[in-house]
């Protein structure tokens, strides 16, 4: 069994958003027992879940940033407890260049890790999805349209995952990262952003606990599109 600082939890998969099942089926206070630091949706995909120091975020539809209480749900989210592998400090570096950085210093490009990037950035372009209401929409058309908030100058935290292209559908293949500031009142899912300096961390997974909703008849009874579910996630995600 591999250790807590070597296993990432799941719960959900980024693919049971794809048709639409927003419900939220795990509590904030359960997830954080499988973790300190993650990102994730809310329920009725209710803007954008950031994990940081143990404290659960929303980043809202209106720019607002709101701490979460215990009993809040998510349909999906993931979590770990911050161990990192390894920190180092970095300048003026855009996002493009930090995830090149990670692949060509790191030999995890087979691996789920974890991101952290602390410090102060130029700039930071976010997105955040918008509340849906029952009867849910399909993802790709619940994102069509989202708010998209910039700040300049702004100190804050990064925390995200690289998922292999293998687990295409399990989470986003790739990068998938949020951004919460230090004041608590901006944040959301990356678009884009430029660092002026900071400390940049990785952390590496042996092992992948993913949990399912095994409660939730309307996941259970879903007849899942296959075919066409890379593509959909990378419309809404990217």
């Amino acid at each position: 069994m591999a250790d807590k600082a070597a296993t990432v939890y799941q719960h959900g998969t980024l693919s049971l958003l794809v048709p639409g099942l927003f419900t939220g089926t795990e509590t904030i206070g359960t997830l954080l027992q499988h973790g300190d630091y993650g990102i994730g949706t809310l329920e009725h995909l209710d803007g954008e879940l950031i994990i940081v120091d143990g404290e659960a975020y929303q980043a809202s539809q209106d720019g607002l940033i709101h701490h979460l209480p215990a009993s809040q749900t998510v349909p999906f989210a993931t979590v770990h407890f911050d161990q990192p592998r390894s920190t180092v400090t970095v300048h003026d570096m855009h996002q493009m260049d930090v995830e090149r950085y990670l692949l060509n210093h790191y030999p995890y490009k087979n691996v789920f890790f974890a991101v952290k990037l602390t410090g102060e950035f130029s700039h930071m372009k976010t997105r955040v999805v918008p509340k849906q209401s029952q009867p849910y929409p399909p993802l790709t058309a619940a994102s069509k349209v989202q708010p998209i908030f910039e700040q300049n100058n702004t100190h804050g935290t990064v925390i995200g995952y690289f998922a292999p292209p293998l687990f295409s559908g399990v989470a986003v293949a790739g990068y998938h990262l949020h951004y919460l500031n230090d004041q608590h009142d901006f944040g959301g899912h990356i678009l884009e952003y430029a660092l002026t300096s900071g400390e940049l961390s990785i952390q590496p997974f042996a092992a992948l606990h993913q949990h399912f909703p095994l409660d939730n008849e309307d996941f259970l009874k879903q007849n899942f599109d296959y075919g066409s579910l890379d593509a959909s996630i990378n419309q809404a995600e990217h």
